[in-house]
């Protein structure tokens, strides 16, 4: 996970990774852009001298597998039909049918949250209520958001209590299990 304040938590990235996903399968001209992002960058033109700065301690990547993200979809999709929600044209419905889907899929998603996942808060304190952030606060549970100035202690009001998995539960998964597969197609005889 990352430390720093200005990237999105990973419960952030999960939608973002998902509707980047599909709008890159949709949509050739998206598909283009992302493919220009992920291009290397190329050598400059001119040398350029070095300018000495401090050693960093080099930052260590985690490489994350898609097997349990892609577990956790199949699973959304099982108990809740997320994917057949999201894939759903909702303009031609009526709101009250969309209300009465959304239920189903809420039921579903809290479902696969209760069976798979322990969440706690963050922070303990009451949405709303004062806080102090003292020097040491660890960035990556606390993100600052307003106007932020200076350094800590930092006082403000908890806008989010925040969550935080205490555990997960997936299950494991045999050898020769195919994640990328969702849900199957189903046929009826």
């Amino acid at each position: 996970m990352s430390t720093s304040s200005s990237h999105p938590s990973f419960w952030r990235r999960v939608p973002l990774a998902f509707g980047a996903f599909f709008s890159t399968l949709s949509d050739a001209a998206y598909a283009a852009r992302v493919e220009k992002l992920s291009l290397p960058e190329a050598a400059p033109v001119a040398p350029v001298a070095p300018v000495p700065t401090p050693a960093a301690a080099p930052v260590i990547l985690k490489e994350a597998t898609p097997d349990a993200a892609l577990q956790l979809l199949a699973l959304l999709q099982r108990e809740a039909r997320l994917i057949d929600f999201t894939q759903e044209n909702l303009g031609s419905h009526a709101d009250a049918d969309i209300g009465a889907a959304a239920r189903v899929v809420h039921e579903g998603c809290a479902k696969v949250m209760r069976d798979y996942f322990s969440i706690e808060p963050v922070r303990q304190e009451a949405e709303g209520s004062r806080i102090v952030l003292h020097d040491g606060f660890d960035p990556a549970s606390v993100r600052l958001t307003g106007n932020v100035v200076g350094s800590a202690p930092f006082t403000g009001t908890l806008s989010h209590r925040g969550w935080r998995a205490a555990s997960v539960r997936l299950p494991k998964l045999s050898e020769q299990h195919d994640a990328a597969i969702l849900a199957p197609a189903e046929v009826e005889l």
